[in-house]
């Protein structure tokens, strides 16, 4: 018998595919700037020769490196919001709204850079992931108060 998909695991899967879509960005344009750039030995002695050389095009790897920060705690909760039946409507909003925000960072990240905007959008994106893990933890001692 099928089972339905729980509605989180969809704000999930769409930050599962922004991550792809930053990695699959940066392959392009690293590929595109060692194509027009061939490097050297010399590029890649050290630490600080490969960062000058890829610098014209770092700003997706600083991007994914960022999706692996806070997201983290995203990956980490929507796990315990299906085991312990939390997954509620409140949640699932919270969820597409962070992913709205990530993407928006990222969007913004890798084409204008636009700083403060970037900050904006990363700060209400952790203060919605914020909320989630207080609404959980909110959960959690309203469903031990009960002794459900």
């Amino acid at each position: 018998m099928a089972h339905a998909s729980p509605p989180i695991l969809w704000p999930t899967m769409a930050l599962a595919l922004l991550i792809f879509t930053v990695w699959f960005v940066l392959l392009r344009r690293r590929f595109t700037h060692i194509a027009a750039n061939p490097p050297t030995a010399k590029t890649f002695a050290d630490g600080e020769s490969v960062a000058r050389y890829f610098h014209p095009v770092e700003r997706p790897a600083h991007n994914l490196a960022n999706l692996f920060e806070m997201p983290v705690l995203y990956f980490a909760l929507v796990p315990l919001l299906m085991l312990t039946g939390h997954a509620s409507a409140s949640q699932i909003v919270l969820a597409w709204i962070f992913v709205a925000l990530r993407a928006l960072h990222s969007v913004v990240h890798i084409g204008p850079n636009a700083v403060r905007l970037r900050a904006r959008l990363y700060i209400a994106s952790c203060a919605v992931l914020a909320a989630m893990w207080l609404g959980f933890a909110i959960g959690l001692l309203i469903h031990a108060g009960t002794g459900a």
